[in-house]
């Protein structure tokens, strides 16, 4: 059976660089694994002469099986990072900037010598569960390895009979270039006794089957905690700051959180919103940009309404542990925040009001969006400077944009209309500088 996932082309620039999601929500796909690196492509798959045979029975791959398996595969956004722009689908290379050097991804094709053609079932099933390939080392947290351990042994054999049916490429895998002492595996076996816990996800008997099929999928395949969760000096992660978001290493954009309304939580969004977001990339809350526009794009539109919905049901129940700010908006520098209301009334009012009330669902409103008021100004200095759109999906197929204003505005006018966003209609953000927003620009566009 010829399989009928293909990369369907490629967000602009300027959408894979703008992360942020006006509204509170955005699950930006990116890596928060020990090494910082801004990708989670799996450094699973044989690296050339380091390939391993598995022997080991055949894959089924009945129709339906395999059509299930693509399916998975959609919702564990394995395309994103397997398929290198203008790549062969599913033959790897795409290269992840770390701080410590770079990453590439490997080769998941059926090719015998440089993919994973020689590999079994359970030797797939294996690496899923406890993060290592097939000769034992263990994997780069690159791969979401603390979350697909969660994925049941079904799914994991529907994926690879999945994997199995796409045409074979016959690329090398491109070495890693980490720099000493990194490039040393050994110092994973340290990481994953702090920070990975084997073992597929536990359903909670409290809960409804509905929630239980969000959970497994936010928390295993969709591996949303890749993002929205910080991470600390030794590149883990808490679980008991699970969701609470944090800054995404290298490419310097925030993934807001999803437990607390202060902090750009899902409080008061309805369910219809979150899903609507998640599928269509736009909702009468907000709309994503950037790497989450690429989940949305690659991955999110083409689950089923169940699926979304489950997500969506799960998300919201998420607790509250902050609440939403109130009492006055902070007082900035009047000659500030004159400057910005000026800016702002030629260039961005058109679209959002002069109120900022917006005009849904295309332009999101900017009065009460919490995804403006966050501690973090990083996303709104952002989509400022580098613009953006949401994904074209299937319920959104023309979507409207974000024109960059980096070009336009210096440092000192794009913090001044950043502020005067953050800080006027009663919204609670701080105020910014001019350094701030000069830092941002240096930040990589994708």
């Amino acid at each position: 059976m010829k399989p009928t996932l293909r990369p369907s082309g490629w967000l602009r620039p300027a959408s894979m660089a703008s992360v942020l999601a006006i509204g509170s929500l955005a699950l930006a796909l990116l890596l928060d694994g020990p090494l910082a690196t801004t990708a989670h492509a799996a450094t699973a798959a044989p690296q050339g002469a380091e390939s391993t045979t598995t022997a080991g029975t055949s894959p089924d791959t009945r129709p339906e099986i395999v059509r299930r398996g693509e399916y998975l595969a959609r919702a564990g956004d394995c395309i994103a990072c397997h398929t290198a722009p203008r790549g062969r689908l599913f033959a790897g290379g795409l290269a992840m900037e770390t701080p410590f050097g770079t990453l590439y991804s490997p080769n998941i094709t059926p090719d015998p010598q440089y993919g994973i053609g020689t590999w079994s079932e359970e030797a797939f099933f294996k690496m899923m569960r406890t993060g290592r390939k097939p000769d034992g080392a263990p994997i780069y947290p690159a791969m979401p390895v603390a979350q697909y351990t969660k994925v049941t042994r079904e799914d994991s054999d529907a994926i690879f009979a999945f994997l199995k049916t796409v045409e074979p490429v016959r690329q090398p895998n491109h070495p890693h270039t980490l720099r000493f002492p990194f490039n040393q595996r050994d110092l994973l076996y340290g990481w994953r006794t702090l920070y990975f816990h084997e073992g597929e996800f536990k359903s909670d008997p409290t809960k409804s089957v509905e929630w239980n099929r969000g959970a497994y999928l936010v928390e295993g395949l969709g591996h949303c905690t890749m993002c929205h969760t910080r991470i600390n000096m030794l590149g883990g992660s808490s679980p008991r700051e699970q969701f609470a978001g944090g800054l995404i290493p290298v490419q310097n954009w925030y993934a807001p959180s999803l437990t607390s309304d202060k902090d750009g939580g899902l409080g008061d969004w309805s369910i219809q919103d979150i899903v609507d977001l998640l599928q269509a990339g736009i909702s009468n809350r907000g709309a994503v940009y950037g790497p989450m526009a690429e989940v949305t794009y690659h991955s999110l539109q083409h689950l089923s309404e169940e699926d979304i919905r489950a997500m969506a049901v799960y998300l919201k129940s998420l607790p509250d542990q902050g609440g939403r700010k109130t009492g006055p908006s902070a007082t900035p520098n009047p000659k500030v925040f004159a400057l910005g209301k000026q800016i702002y009334a030629d260039k961005c009012a058109i679209c959002h009001g002069d109120n900022g009330e917006g005009q849904l669902p295309q332009y999101p409103p900017l009065a009460g969006n919490q995804s403006i008021e966050m501690d973090s100004a990083v996303n709104p200095i952002r989509i400022v400077l580098n613009g953006g759109f949401p994904p074209g999906t299937k319920r959104n197929p023309q979507p409207f944009g974000m024109p960059p204003f980096g070009q336009e505005l210096n440092d000192a006018e794009a913090a001044a209309v950043v502020t005067f966003i953050r800080t006027a209609w009663g919204n609670h953000g701080l105020p910014v500088s001019a350094r701030e927003v000069n830092e941002l620009r240096k930040a990589p566009l994708h």
